[in-house]
C-alpha cells in the first residue's frame, strides 16, 4: 500500500530520516516530511532534503518547547492546515494511508499530531495511523549528577575534553504528555501504533546511547507492514495480494492499540535453471528447496515475529484482529507452513479470522513474517502512563 510518512518533532524527524534512507526507493513510501520547531534537530537529518522539512511555529522562536504540551497543542491548532499544505507537492491524494510518526512525551510533535491528523482526516478519504514512541520511566526521574537536564535534553552529557557520554534525557512531564497524546490521538486516527522505547533499551542502556537503533528497529517495522504488499514492477504477484483495505481491517478505525512484530530468517537463495520449486509461485526454472527446511524457516518466523519482541507489549498474546504476512523467496513460501502458521495463530491470539498476505522476493535471501494485532489488552507501560492522569 501507499502510504505516506510525516515525523512530528525530533524522535518523528529522525525515524522519518530513516525511512527515507532505507526505502526512498520503494514504491510503498509515496511521500514523506519532516516538521518540527526545532532548527536544529531538522538540520541534523540526513536523508531528507530541505525541501521535505519544514519548520513550523515562529512563536517558539526555532527552538523546542521545553516540554509544554499546551503550547505544542496551540502551535497545532494554529498550523495544522499549513502543515497540510506543505505537503502538496509530494500529491498526498494518491496516498492509501497516513502515518504520524511521534514521540509521544514531547511538546512540539506530540502537541501538533492531534490537529495534523484531524486536518489529514478532512482532506483526504484514506486513514490516518500514528506511530509514536513510548518515553522511559527514566525520563521523568532525576538527574543523578552525571548530567544536567540542559545537557541530557539532546541525549549526550559531556564526560571529559569533547568525548559525549550518551544519557537518558531528564524530561519530568514526558509521561503525563503522553497519556494525554494517547488519548487524543486514539479519537482521530484510525489507530494506535505504540513503540515501548523501555522495553527495547538493552540492560544499562541510556535513551540517548539506543536510540539510533530504536529508530532503526521502529523503521524496519514500519517498512515492513506497508512494504508488505507493494512489488517492485516486473517481479513476481503474490497469490494472496495485501492492500490497504486488509490493513485498515486489521488496524480497526476506532482508535485502538495495535502492535507489529516482525522475524526474518536467512535462507540459501535458489539457483537458478533447476526443477520447479516447492513454493507458493512457479517460474521457468528456480531450483528446489527441501520441503522440511521450508516449513521449518515458515513456522519458525511466524512463531518469532508474533512471540517475540512487538512494537509493544501484547498481554497474553490475544487480540481482536490478526494480520500475517509472509514472505521470502518464492520457493520457499510453503503452503501448508503458511495455512499451518494461520491456524496457529488463529489459537495464539484468539481472533476470529487471520488476514493474510504474501510477499515473493525472487533474489531475496530470507524468509520474513509480519504479525500485526489491533484490539489488544492494554499493555502495562501504557497502564502507568495513563495513571500519571488519573
Amino acid at each position: 500500500m501507499r502510504v505516506h510518512v510525516i515525523g512530528l518533532g525530533g524522535a518523528g524527524g529522525r525515524t522519518a530520516d530513516r525511512l527515507a534512507a532505507e526505502h526512498g526507493a520503494d514504491p510503498f513510501l509515496a511521500g514523506v516530511n519532516a516538521f518540527d520547531t526545532d532548527m536544529d534537530a531538522l538540520g541534523a537529518l540526513d536523508a531528507l532534503g530541505e525541501e521535505r522539512r519544514y519548520r513550523f511555529g515562529d512563536a517558539a522562536g526555532g527552538d523546542g518547547l521545553g516540554g509544554d504540551l499546551h503550547a505544542g497543542r496551540r502551535l497545532g491548532d494554529a498550523h495544522a492546515g499549513e502543515l497540510g499544505r506543505a505537503m502538496d507537492d509530494q500529491r498526498p491524494s494518491r496516498a492509501e494511508a497516513f502515518l504520524i510518526v511521534v514521540g509521544l512525551g514531547g511538546a512540539a510533535g506530540a502537541g501538533a499530531a492531534p490537529a495534523l491528523a484531524e486536518e489529514l482526516t478532512r482532506l483526504y478519504d484514506a486513514p490516518v495511523y500514528a506511530f509514536g514512541f513510548l518515553p522511559t520511566p527514566g525520563e521523568t526521574e532525576e538527574p543523578d549528577g552525571d548530567g544536567g537536564p540542559s545537557s541530557a535534553a539532546s541525549g549526550t552529557a559531556a564526560a571529559s575534553g569533547n568525548d559525549p557520554t550518551p544519557t537518558t534525557p531528564h524530561r519530568p512531564l514526558a509521561e503525563r504528555n503522553a497519556a494525554r497524546t494517547l488519548d487524543a490521538l486514539s479519537d482521530r486516527c484510525a489507530a494506535v501504533f505504540p513503540f515501548d522505547n523501555a522495553a527495547w533499551l538493552r540492560p544499562s542502556e541510556a535513551l540517548g546511547g539506543g536510540r539510533d537503533r530504536l529508530n532503526g528497529a521502529a523503521a524496519e517495522r514500519i517498512g515492513a507492514l506497508f512494504g508488505a504488499g507493494e512489488t517492485p514492477e516486473g517481479t513476481e504477484t503474490p497469490q494472496q495480494v495485501l492492500d490497504a483495505s486488509d490493513v485498515a481491517r486489521a488496524a480497526g478505525g476506532d482508535g485502538e492499540i495495535a502492535a507489529i512484530g516482525h522475524a526474518t530468517q536467512r535462507v540459501e537463495s535458489p539457483d537458478e535453471g533447476s526443477r520447479f520449486g516447492l513454493g507458493l509461485f512457479g517460474s521457468s526454472g528456480p531450483a528446489e528447496v527441501d520441503t522440511s527446511e521450508a516449513v521449518s524457516a515458515v513456522e519458525t518466523v511466524i512463531r518469532k515475529a508474533a512471540r517475540g519482541k512487538n512494537t509493544v507489549e501484547v498481554p497474553e498474546g490475544r487480540a481482536d484482529r490478526t494480520l500475517l504476512v509472509v514472505g521470502g523467496p518464492p520457493a520457499w513460501l510453503n503452503r501448508e507452513a503458511i495455512a499451518d502458521g494461520r491456524r496457529w495463530l488463529a489459537e495464539e491470539t484468539g481472533s476470529d479470522a487471520i488476514l493474510s498476505g504474501d510477499a515473493p522476493i525472487p533474489d531475496g535471501d530470507a524468509v520474513s513474517a509480519v504479525v500485526v494485532r489491533s484490539g489488544i489488552d492494554e499493555p502495562e507501560r501504557i497502564r502507568e502512563i495513563r495513571e500519571t492522569i488519573a
